[in-house]
């Protein structure tokens, strides 16, 4: 069986987690308690991966993979058929770009919650944090631009990474209020938050 370092909270363990439930994996993985912070470094994770991160996925080797995009990729291969990562053509880096945009808007919204919760009130910068939702802003009118080509059962890498993205939003950011002015990713979110894969890995604090 293979197990997986995880923090209920994280959107990177919920892509992981997705995937997993689609590629039909799910009770092939024992999940691990873990204490991933962005300053205090967990031994339990730290043994497998140097970075002390989630997610971290131990195969029953014995061998570790890190980082939410290798681990997806790895448990779409063993269910290919799915095509969570198209092959090639159009769609494979259509998807890919996809994902880089979910996962660009997961890190400035993470950093910009970091610099309310992990800095000394005497070290924050708001204006640095300003800039990070600023991000997060741009990010949502792309997402909103291309909603009408966003697939809401039939989902690549691309439209997991942007649900969970958007997903993180609504538990760490409500008061951003982002279906405000983006009507089509609006819709298209609810639909896709309804899929089972999505509300088996909902957030929740652990």
């Amino acid at each position: 069986m293979m197990k997986l370092l995880f923090a209920p909270t994280s959107p990177y363990v919920r892509k992981v987690m997705v995937c997993a439930h689609l590629t039909g994996q799910r009770d092939n993985i024992e999940l691990l308690d873990s204490a991933a912070h962005p300053i205090r470094r967990d031994t339990r994770i730290a043994a497998h991966n140097p970075l002390a991160k989630v997610p971290t996925l131990i195969l029953e080797s014995g061998k570790a993979l890190y980082d939410s995009r290798v681990i997806c990729e790895y448990l779409a291969s063993l269910k290919s058929e799915l095509q969570l990562f198209p092959a090639d053509g159009d769609a494979r880096w259509t998807a890919l770009a996809q994902q880089a945009l979910g996962d660009g808007l997961l890190d400035a919204a993470l950093l910009a919650r970091y610099e309310l919760t992990a800095r000394p009130a005497e070290f924050q910068w708001p204006t640095w944090r300003e800039a990070l939702l600023t991000k997060v802003g741009a990010s949502l009118d792309a997402i909103d631009s291309m909603a009408s080509e966003l697939s809401a059962d039939r989902p690549t890498i691309g439209e997991i990474t942007i649900g969970c993205a958007l997903g993180y939003l609504d538990f760490r950011f409500p008061e951003l209020n982002w279906r405000a002015g983006h009507p089509a990713a609006t819709r298209w979110n609810a639909a896709f938050q309804d899929l089972p894969a999505m509300r088996a890995t909902r957030p929740h604090e652990g």
